[in-house]
């Protein structure tokens, strides 16, 4: 099997498995959301393909599983949201690559995690924000204010489900980096 005949199969599988983590198990939230255990893929994606694919990968996967799940109304929102912190994710743990130490693999996927997971949480604040405010009848100074207000309510669960995300990537980095072959794309030069 070629080298992009793989990374197809890869970027496949990785959609497959962020799409099936985030809909396993689900915890609803008051703010009519889910917190679930998707984003340790998500960033994933980003580290093992890259940042190019794994967004898309992350991406795919995510928005698949909104659909799936009844949240169409979030998949455009949450396609992009997901793709843009894998790929930051992906990113920024391969710019800073300049030791292979399992112990260095650990700390960027910590760092570029909480970046990338800092991103999902803004991102979504704002996508909530837009909501609310059209709700509310249009983005007139106290739509957009109660929009704020409304989406505030919902900082505190997409944190938890980051950090929850960022312990799920650093757990089973160290298993990926055991396998000869997913350890050598890992640490593979950016393409």
């Amino acid at each position: 099997m070629n080298y992009t005949t793989k990374k197809l199969v890869i970027a496949a599988l990785m959609t497959a498995f962020t799409c099936i983590a985030t809909m396993v198990i689900k915890i609803s939230t008051p703010t009519f959301g889910y917190i679930h255990l998707g984003d340790g893929m998500v960033l994933l994606s980003g580290i093992v393909l890259g940042p190019a694919a794994g967004a898309l990968a992350a991406g795919a996967g995510s928005m698949l599983s909104d659909i799936f799940s009844g949240y169409a109304s979030w998949a455009p929102a949450t396609f992009f949201i997901k793709a843009f912190t894998a790929g930051s994710c992906g990113l920024l743990f391969h710019m800073g690559r300049r030791k292979k130490s399992p112990r260095s693999s650990q700390i960027r996927a910590v760092t570029s995690g909480l970046i990338g997971e800092t991103i999902m949480v803004t991102g979504y604040f704002l996508y909530e924000t837009c909501l609310a405010a059209f709700g509310s009848g249009g983005f007139t100074k106290a739509a957009l204010y109660a929009g704020i207000g409304s989406a505030a309510t919902g900082i505190p669960f997409n944190i938890l489900q980051g950090v929850t995300g960022i312990v799920i990537c650093c757990s089973l980095l160290p298993v990926l980096l055991k396998i000869p072959e997913t350890a050598k794309q890992i640490l593979a030069p950016l393409d």
